[in-house]
């Protein structure tokens, strides 16, 4: 099996593949979020900080066990850690990434369906933030159009993983990454030139220390360790794709700045735009599908600006479901011992199952209630708020107690072709320093404890 495993391709194939894993619709409507209500610059320095000691750590640990094993999400940990109890490590992270992608592709489908509706200039007759919101509140809870949506989206996304990991997975990345970039920076041109937008720029980068809270600093934390993709297992089962020569810290320093910079640019797009307007962003739906498009529809060719930054969303998303697919693909073909095609279709037909009921949950199945939550809300609820802190916190203390440092360090560097300086201090981080900020922004998300 490991004999015949795909690779990809390039070094650059690598890179935009994790790149397109980590980059999602969080970087675009929450981070800038966050960012604004945590000082803006202030709140920059403060998450770059938390990269640099947290986040790149974990995601070389999920390098590391990816790239070493050469297998699944359960494989590797089985590999390093037989008849353990640490396999449990990946059997949460193919979970979560069974659930993640039931909810995460009802979003993704509305994404689909804004680009048709920009295109078609359905979005343009309204013309106020209610008309937009009632808009939206009837689209998610008509039983029919969200569900084909999803079904839409999530075979887009079947046909990529069917295609393979060179030929699916590599070349589609290859050509989204770069649009996505390229749409990013036409949105943020045109936002900045908005009468008003220089007030958003400035809000956004003038550190504001007055608005750091301890809240703050655990935001950032969180969102330097959910925005890497970390816990879920996606970095692991692409890293095991990773060719011989693939130098896993400087790949990990790179994925890493490249999702910073997506994230920054989507605040840059963002905070000119609401600014021009008077208005202040909010996080989630309400800002992608009422706020921003209640502004768009204000420009000359508003339709035009609408399709680009919907068909934007439904990139991010698209590469971030590629993504959550493989892992599930991946452990189906390896530990059920099945064909990858067949593999595929099990994990796609499953998964459907599961998008269609949450896409239901908003309309004929919104009845359905788990503590008073819909299926939809309790996926997204336990999925990011337990299940992959859990995961990252048991990767930060399996890598950094159980695994040999020796070996860790020769895998780190190419057995001594890459440097890497610092070994011990990096073992500390990911023994202590690493899964205790974790483990606090785990206990702030259960409400256990309040910062």
């Amino acid at each position: 099996m490991e004999k015949q495993r795909a690779t990809f391709g390039s070094k650059l194939g690598v890179i935009l593949v994790s790149v397109g894993s980590a980059v999602g619709l969080g970087n675009i409507w929450r981070f800038p979020y966050i960012a604004g209500e945590g000082g803006g610059g202030a709140f920059l320095l403060i998450y770059l900080l938390c990269l640099l000691i947290m986040g790149i750590p974990v995601l070389t640990a999920e390098f590391f066990v990816g790239k070493y094993t050469r297998l699944n999400a359960v494989g590797a940990y089985r590999k390093l850690a037989p008849r353990s109890p640490w396999v449990a490590i990946g059997y949460n992270g193919v979970l979560a990434a069974f659930l993640i992608y039931g909810f995460y592709s009802v979003v993704a489908g509305w994404t689909l369906h804004y680009v048709w509706e920009s295109v078609t200039g359905a979005l343009a007759q309204f013309s106020t933030p209610t008309e937009y919101e009632e808009h939206f509140n009837t689209f998610v809870a008509n039983p029919w159009r969200p569900t084909l949506a999803t079904i839409g989206f999530m075979l887009i996304t079947h046909v990529i993983i069917m295609l393979g990991v060179q030929k699916g997975i590599e070349r589609s990345s290859k050509l989204m990454m770069p649009l996505l970039f390229v749409i990013l920076l036409v949105l943020c041109g045109r936002s900045i030139s908005m009468e008003g937008g220089m007030e958003g720029l400035k809000f956004l980068f003038t550190p504001d220390f007055s608005k750091v809270t301890s809240q703050t600093i655990l935001n950032a934390v969180g969102q330097s360790f959910f925005s890497i993709s970390a816990g879920l297992g996606c970095m692991i089962v692409y890293a095991s794709y990773f060719g011989n020569s693939t130098k896993i810290g400087s790949t990990a320093v790179s994925v890493a700045l490249i999702d910073t910079l997506v994230a920054v640019l989507a605040a840059v797009m963002i905070f000119p735009a609401v600014f021009s307007v008077g208005i202040r962003p909010s996080a989630g739906p309400s800002l992608v599908f009422i706020t921003l498009p209640n502004i768009l529809n204000g420009l000359s060719f508003s339709w035009l600006w609408s399709t680009i930054f919907f068909l934007l969303l439904a990139l991010a998303a698209l590469t971030s479901t590629i993504s959550i697919h493989e892992v599930v693909t991946a452990y189906v073909s390896e530990q059920w011992n099945v064909r990858r095609n067949s593999a595929a279709w099990l994990a796609t037909v499953a998964m459907l199952v599961l998008g269609i009921i949450c896409s239901l949950s908003f309309s004929v199945l919104n009845h359905w209630k788990v503590g008073g939550m819909s299926i939809f809300d309790l996926f997204d609820y336990v999925t990011a708020n337990i299940m992959l802190p859990v995961g990252g916190i048991f990767t930060c203390l399996f890598v950094g107690w159980k695994i040999d440092q020796t070996l860790l360090k020769n895998e780190i560097t190419n057995y001594g072709t890459a440097r890497f300086i610092g070994i011990k201090t990096y073992v500390f981080i990911l023994r202590w320093i690493a899964p205790i900020c974790i483990l606090l922004v785990l206990l702030n998300q259960l409400g256990i404890v309040k910062f």
